[in-house]
């Protein structure tokens, strides 16, 4: 493509086609922009990585006695929404089990009566979920209305964050996973060859679950890291396959408070991160007895918790 002057119109590119994502709602979205290379200006099309809202309603209570609530709104890529929703409402202690879920809708914007404090405008087809629950299912109201505490700018302390999370937590087993040095090595290039759209735009943060070989057994992509992770574990919890205590969590970026609380919930037994974690996510793996492993990059990893499960590392005698 010909260079332009610095005054060029740039909006002439042929914009690259969307990649189509999952019930036909496109992941990506086409963009014309300027490149420049040594102060001169090039049309070029690239992809960007979708963010839309997506509402959470949940219809619960007796057949002839319906409620329906709008509970949250989170910035998603689009695509495995149900997914997201179910491990969403599992990592925050609203539901224990898949057969609590009857089915879910997607629905055009309208605010529940009464309930409009989340709910998006009516001019958001396509950006609403609504989760049908089984009318014998009691749905914990006090966890619902506290806005859930793993949400990071809450504001409530560290204690207080460990503390209710140990109310609504599953018994926890031993750490019975064990994982070589080597294939924790592997990891990073494995997740990163299950994200097409991050190949496609470098916009989206990565989950992936292994087995203890290195094994990618299912992998999810979204521009929220919770997101990813709850559309990973949402997955598993629909498939009846909580707890995960013989899977690996892996993840493309930092680690936080709420990634380890959903690894809890979920029963994972190893978090493995490409970024730094924070102080309470540390506390927490500690706490619950995750092995916690953070900034892997070229063969170089720190273990924060759980050096004992990983095996295959070289000891140097003190002089």
């Amino acid at each position: 493509m010909a260079r332009k002057t610095p005054d060029a119109d740039v909006t002439d590119a042929k914009p690259l086609p969307p990649l189509p994502g999952e019930q036909g709602q496109a992941s990506t979205s086409p963009v014309t922009l300027a490149r420049v290379d040594h102060e001169v200006p090039e049309e070029a099309a690239d992809l960007l990585a979708v963010e839309e809202p997506l509402e959470i309603q949940l219809s619960f209570g007796p057949a002839d006695r319906r409620s329906l609530k709008s509970i949250t709104v989170t910035m998603r890529t689009p695509g495995h929404d149900e997914e997201l929703a179910a491990g969403f409402l599992f990592t925050e202690g609203v539901l224990e089990d898949g057969a609590q879920i009857l089915g879910f809708d997607t629905v055009a914007g309208a605010a529940p009566a009464g309930d409009d404090h989340f709910a998006l405008p009516a001019t958001s087809p396509g950006n609403i979920v609504r989760v049908e629950l089984a009318p014998g299912v009691e749905v914990r109201t006090a966890t619902l209305e506290r806005n859930f505490y793993t949400t990071s700018s809450c504001g409530i302390c560290g204690k207080a964050s460990l503390l209710a999370l140990r109310s609504v937590c599953p018994p926890r087993r031993p750490n019975d996973l064990f994982v070589s040095a080597e294939t924790i090595c592997r990891l990073p290039n494995l997740l990163r060859e299950s994200q097409p759209v991050f190949a496609l735009t470098g916009g989206l943060h990565g989950a992936a679950l292994f087995t203890a070989e290195g094994e990618i057994t299912l992998s999810r992509e979204d521009v929220g890291r919770h997101n990813a992770v709850d559309k990973l574990l949402g997955n598993q919890f629909l498939e009846d396959a909580v707890p995960l205590r013989d899977k690996i969590l892996m993840l493309s970026g930092r680690v936080s408070f709420e990634l380890l609380q959903k690894a809890v919930m979920a029963g994972i037994a190893m978090v493995v991160a490409v970024g730094a974690p924070s102080s309470l996510a540390v506390k927490v793996a500690r706490d619950f007895d995750i092995a916690l492993i953070a900034f892997l990059r070229d063969r170089r990893f720190n273990i924060y918790h759980g050096i004992g499960h990983v095996t295959g590392l070289y000891t140097s005698e003190a002089n």
